[in-house]
């Protein structure tokens, strides 16, 4: 059968369109980025009364949005035993609470949205771990919430238990994205290539604004937050497969390159295959070869790749950009769990814009203390690959870049900028493609 080389989400919707902005342009609120994030950021800024745009550099969804697994759960791998020995039991307990509201909050929007909104357990299984599971549900008791033991599963494969999270959820992203975006006042094709204070440069003018919102991703100003440090990006595979197994839930492997799964309506999605970006992995041929080994009678219809921000210590940075940019914010680092992340930074960019309390603001700060052992390696990581000799060189901060042959793409192992084999720009932080 011929596989559709992207997501199963794009090819079963039509997505709206909307017009570049031409000129210059003043708003209160300007918001970088058409992603998740920032269209439910410009949801709530409009259901505020504020005045506010959002440009987009491409499609409105076209960039992780349209990749995404689409599960929204506050189960977020096997994170709450790591939060609590390096944050606390009160900010763990406010991790997760951010993320159970934002939870309810998309089971709020999506009861008025046909996206295929279901409610669905969600699991993390270790295949030969038990202790890191039962670790894990002795760190969620000590926060108060009830994780279940699952020592059964309907993976085709024995596991050594796993932690469920009870009434968690799915749902078609670009269905939903495509309903909420329709009444905003978006402007697609829009690039900002350049930032400065209250302004915007793109190459059809400058948009001045009282407040800036960078959700594009990976955050790409660099002289303020020192997010190239903070953040790596991570490349992960799926394939949807026709005539394979309902496993009745949504399924993560706590391992980092480990595998999950989901359905969708007929098919199976397997996720997997994780490498850092400009680095070599499994991708698709790991997922390909697991199939194969235990859905013999499935064809594989879909295969689609994504790119991921990871933070030092997997929680997001949501909130002001830096110590001293004032009016601008910054939401990134969703360390591959973007759906529910996107809402609990919406929710709370908006309250900070308007003026409301939002209690969770703390836990997701960018200005958090970020002395781990990863922030040095990946200071040295950068400078070593700013020694390598190379033609080809990111543009972004001068990194070497390297071919990825199973994408056929030039990427940058620095901070996960991604080109085309012609040099356009496919990924950032850059904000602009090779130089000839």
């Amino acid at each position: 059968m011929f596989i559709i080389m992207k997501s199963l989400w794009c090819d079963s919707i039509e997505t709206a369109d909307f017009e570049p902005l031409q000129g210059d342009a003043k708003t209160d609120v300007l918001i970088i980025g058409g992603g998740m994030a920032g269209v439910l950021c410009a949801y709530f800024l409009q259901k505020a009364g504020v005045d506010y745009m959002l440009v987009e550099g491409k499609k409105t969804g076209g960039g992780i949005t349209q990749n995404t697994t689409a599960k929204i759960t506050s189960q977020h791998g096997l994170l709450y035993h790591k939060l609590l020995k390096g944050a606390g039991p009160e900010k763990s307990k406010m991790y997760l609470e951010a993320n159970q509201q934002a939870l309810k909050e998309y089971t709020r929007i999506c009861s008025g949205i046909d996206c295929d909104f279901e409610e669905k357990d969600a699991y993390v299984y270790s295949a030969d771990n038990r202790k890191m599971i039962e670790d894990e549900l002795s760190a969620l008791d000590k926060i108060g919430f009830k994780g279940e033991f699952a020592d059964m599963t309907l993976l085709p494969f024995k596991t050594a238990g796993a932690v469920k999270f009870p009434g968690q959820a799915q749902f078609h992203p670009l269905k939903f994205l495509t309903a909420m975006a329709k009444e905003l006042n978006i402007f697609e094709h829009t690039f900002v290539k350049e930032l400065a204070p209250h302004t915007a440069f793109t190459e059809y003018g400058k948009i001045t604004a009282k407040q800036i919102i960078v959700a594009s991703h990976f955050p790409f100003l660099n002289k303020h937050g020192g997010y190239f440090l903070k953040m790596y990006q991570h490349r992960s595979y799926a394939i949807a497969l026709e005539k394979a197994a309902d496993v009745e839930g949504m399924y993560l492997e706590e391992k980092v390159n480990g595998l999950s799964f989901r359905n969708y309506r007929d098919y199976l999605i397997i996720g997997g295959g994780d490498h850092k970006t400009g680095k070599r992995g499994g991708n698709w041929q790991v997922l390909r070869s697991f199939a194969a080994a235990n859905y013999p009678l499935a064809s594989e219809r879909y295969a689609w790749a994504t790119q991921d921000c990871m933070t030092l210590d997997s929680v997001p940075y949501i909130g002001p950009y830096g110590k001293s940019t004032e009016g601008l914010y910054v939401s990134g680092g969703f360390n591959k769990w973007g759906m529910t992340s996107s809402m609990v930074a919406a929710q709370l960019l908006s309250d900070m814009i308007t003026g409301q309390e939002n209690p969770y603001a703390p836990v997701f700060s960018p200005q958090r203390s970020m002395v781990k052992f990863q922030l040095a390696v990946n200071g040295l990581a950068a400078v070593g690959n700013l020694l390598t000799p190379s033609l080809k060189r990111c543009p972004h901060l001068g990194c070497a870049l390297k071919w990825n042959q199973a994408e056929g793409s030039w990427d940058c192992p620095c901070h996960g900028s991604r080109f085309s084999k012609e040099g356009l720009l496919i990924d950032n932080p850059a904000t602009g493609g090779l130089k000839h």
